[in-house]
């Protein structure tokens, strides 16, 4: 527990003296300024819209962000050998794994907390709790799964597209399931295999999209049974996606 403590403490000082926090603050420059724009430009509900637009753009971002953080760091070591280095001291595989990860999940904690906080001028703090908890438990879920496929994959464009890929398809897969049940979809044998596969892919992606939602900031959050609900699902699957990235790391040849 000790070695894994200080790899997240060095982590954690690596994500603050990079490029992460004024790649952070320029988005949030950008993504508040054009919400303001908006805001003047809107006949009503000015606010609405600059609390909606904000709490919409500031999520992706969040996620993009850390996800490009998390590989670009361990592709950085991996070529300068600080890697091997680190393994060659007295600490376990698990233990740096599991350090690397606890970093990257304060760092997507740091994150989230610098995004929610300009929130608090349109959005009831209750509201915003719930919004930001939940967006530091995707942005955990978004440094879980880039650590896990850089760490797997030996290219960062790879890593990043497979990460994000994952992220996408758990914000849309239920858009997918939507369309694909359509009563207005074909009822032929290839449109029922395309169903059953969307189901079944459905049951191994996170639910992204109950989540972190905009529509918090302006009519309230859920009930803490129903946001507990959502939560566990993305911790369940943070748990695998550990899991997969400790096997995967404790068995390859460095």
């Amino acid at each position: 527990m000790k070695h894994s403590t200080t790899v997240a403490y060095y982590s954690l000082i690596e994500a603050l003296r990079s490029g992460l926090p004024w790649l952070a603050a320029a988005c949030l420059i950008a993504v508040l300024g054009l919400a303001g724009f908006l805001s003047q430009v809107a006949i009503t509900e000015a606010t609405a819209l600059q609390a909606s637009t904000a709490g919409a753009l500031l999520r992706p971002c969040a996620v993009f962000l850390i996800t490009a953080h998390v590989v670009a760091s361990v592709a950085r070591e991996a070529n300068d050998k600080g890697l091997e280095l680190t393994l060659a001291l007295p600490i376990s595989r698990p233990a740096y794994y599991l350090g690397k990860l606890l970093g990257f999940v304060c760092a997507g904690a740091l994150l989230a907390t610098l995004f929610a906080l300009p929130l608090l001028a349109w959005a009831k703090p209750a509201d915003l709790a719930a919004w930001w908890i939940s967006l530091a438990a995707e942005t955990a879920l978004a440094a879980a799964a880039a650590l896990f496929f850089a760490s797997a994959l030996t290219q960062t464009v790879a890593a990043i597209a497979a990460a994000v890929g994952l992220y996408l398809l758990g914000r849309s897969i239920a858009a997918i399931q939507a369309i694909a049940g359509s009563p207005l979809a074909a009822d032929s044998v290839p449109a029922q295999a395309a169903r059953w596969i969307v189901d079944a892919l459905s049951l191994l992606l996170p639910r992204l999209d109950a989540v972190t939602r905009a529509d918090w900031l302006l009519y309230g959050a859920p009930a803490a049974a129903e946001l507990a609900h959502a939560l566990s699902g993305l911790a369940l699957y943070f748990l695998l996606l550990t899991a997969a990235g400790l096997f995967d790391f404790s068995r390859r040849n460095l």
